[in-house]
């Protein structure tokens, strides 16, 4: 038999046979990795460790630490979920995978009625499925016969998605006898599936927690957040007052030539946030000195801000805005990352010192002069720019930092209102595929990046494993300070993205290290049917990357 040459970090695999799986290729090199291998890249394609080798190529593997490994497993621990809760409740019932919640993932049943003893039978089915090793294993099949059979089998939700796709075949993944429709590998079988919890909610509703790829050797204590919970269950109760949860639902109504429709409904939900905002700021106004908003890249802080100051306007509140970019300590001074590299996201990185001396100042009626940061020379300026604040004027304040006490420690925190901004995504592909916040943010930045920054899709997906790094650590855990969340999500914001978005990531080569992603992405947004940026309004979030917006400084 033939023998290949696998390349695989810069050495070779010699003598593997052809058709020899991944998986046991990845034996072959498992001491590599501290965590199990889910999955693999061969050329330039993810797969599964089911797939067969049959000429030289270059291969690489993921382990749980990894983003890529962490989400096949998250990937097949939802359908050993949605399984094994049909093994357990009926046939006639279902899973809807919702969103994800600190490290688990918010799920519902829908069909039954449950309670914790029904979610502990399931997490035990779950369990003995684990210990059966039984395979995922990947089929090619027609497109029209998936459909028809899911909808046979009660997966409407996915047939209707399926239906907006024109490949002739599809890949399915089976676990004995039931089969499901995933966008992207799972694992090879049910046996790596080792970590896992299920923990009972309320509302007929669970969490699926599991190891994260900052922990993947554990499950960490599940943390609630009441408001951030709360606003994910509000927009999802509001996506389903109007008819709106899925994708498949906002195709069909984009198809019947409702788009503007629908970009006006979002858009109006949006202000409707920022309003009620604005009122529980008045409530309190004999108190609140400043306003301090902290969002992860690309929820549309700048946007968010300008409305703010004119929702404030228009309550007869004026306000200076102040920006924390403007606070940098010289270059010299900036703290680095692991790899010497300056760390402009670290709260060392702002001359703290200097930003609550002035703010003291500021909220004392004083007048200021203010630093401008010039990026190209490393350090501030002073360019004659003053800001005093008058009588009953207040100040708004973005920046990544805003959430953290540390940072305006010197004034009382009753005299702060805090917002916590982020696109907290309640759209999904189907029941059992949810749309991650994760990649809205991230087309969102390819996009703005490409039209502000000329700075290319590849160089943007590089980057972006730093951007969660930043937000991991300088955003979300301080999101509980926060006294209102402003869900800036726009369930119809792919359907116009895809437009833009498309030919970037097409032009990413196929020998890229970003080329699976961009791939992923591309397959992302096939299931969105287009919408003009023409009926965007200039003042919606969406206008802050795709250009034409009027708050553009």
């Amino acid at each position: 038999m033939r023998k290949l040459k696998l390349k695989y970090k810069g050495k070779v695999l010699e003598g593997i046979e052809v058709g020899t799986t991944l998986l046991e290729v990845s034996k072959l090199v498992k001491d590599d990795y501290k965590y199990p291998i889910v999955g693999a890249k061969i050329g330039s394609y993810i797969t599964d460790l089911n797939t067969k080798v049959t000429k030289n190529e270059k291969v690489e593997f993921y382990d749980l630490s990894s983003t890529i490994g962490n989400r096949i497993y998250s990937r097949s621990l939802e359908f050993l979920t949605t399984y094994a809760s049909k093994k357990v409740l009926g046939s006639d019932t279902d899973v809807m995978i919702n969103y994800s919640l600190e490290n688990g993932i918010y799920c519902e049943i829908v069909g039954k009625k449950i309670n914790s003893i029904s979610i502990n039978k399931i997490e035990e089915e779950m369990k003995n499925l684990v210990k059966e090793k039984l395979p995922f294993t990947s089929i090619i099949v027609d497109r029209v016969e998936a459909i028809n059979y899911l909808k046979r089998h009660g997966q409407k939700d996915k047939g209707y998605i399926l239906k907006y796709l024109t490949d002739d075949t599809i890949s399915v993944y089976q676990l004995e006898n039931g089969y499901d429709y995933f966008y992207g590998s799972l694992v090879h079988d049910t046996s790596v599936l080792k970590k896992f919890e299920l923990k009972y909610n309320k509302n007929n509703s669970f969490i699926l927690l599991y190891p994260t790829a900052s922990s993947p050797n554990r499950i960490k204590k599940y943390i609630e957040h009441p408001l951030t919970n709360n606003t994910y269950k509000n927009f999802t109760e509001w996506g389903r007052r109007v008819g709106v949860t899925t994708v498949p639902q906002l195709n069909e109504i984009i198809s019947q030539g409702q788009g503007e429709a629908v970009v006006r409904l979002f858009e109006a939900h949006y202000n409707e946030e920022i309003s009620e905002v604005i009122e529980e700021v008045c409530k309190k106004r004999d108190k609140i000195k400043m306003i301090l908003l902290a969002g992860p890249s690309s929820s549309g802080k700048t946007t968010t801000s300008k409305k703010l100051g004119l929702y404030l306007r228009d309550k007869g509140i004026r306000f200076k805005k102040v920006s924390l970019d403007d606070y940098f300590v010289d270059r010299i001074h900036a703290p680095k990352d692991e790899n010497g590299n300056y760390d402009y996201s670290d709260i060392d990185a702002l001359d703290v010192r200097l930003f609550q001396k002035q703010l003291l100042q500021m909220l004392d009626g004083q007048k200021v002069l203010m630093p401008n940061y010039d990026f190209v020379l490393g350090k501030k300026i002073y360019n004659k720019n003053y800001i005093k604040l008058e009588e009953g004027d207040m100040l708004v304040i973005e920046g990544i930092h805003t959430l953290n006490e540390k940072l305006t420690s010197v004034v009382p925190r009753e005299n702060k209102f805090k917002i916590f901004q982020c696109p907290l995504v309640n759209l999904k592909l189907d029941n059992h595929n949810r749309l991650h916040t994760t990649d809205v943010r991230k087309l969102r930045r390819i996009v703005r990046d490409n039209t502000y920054r000329g700075t290319s899709a590849e160089e943007t997906l590089a980057m972006w494993p730093n951007v969660d790094k930043e937000a991991e650590k300088n955003i979300y855990p301080y999101q509980d300070d926060a006294d209102a969340i402003i869900n800036s999500s726009l369930g119809y914001e792919l359907n116009v993205l895809r437009i833009y978005a498309e030919p970037l990531l097409y032009g990413i080569d196929v020998n890229s290290n970003e080329y699976p992603e961009a791939k992923r992405l591309l397959r992302l947004l096939r299931n969105f049917l287009t919408i003009s940026s023409e009926v965007v309004p200039r003042d919606s979030i969406l206008r802050e990357f795709i250009g034409g917006s009027i708050f553009r400084d």
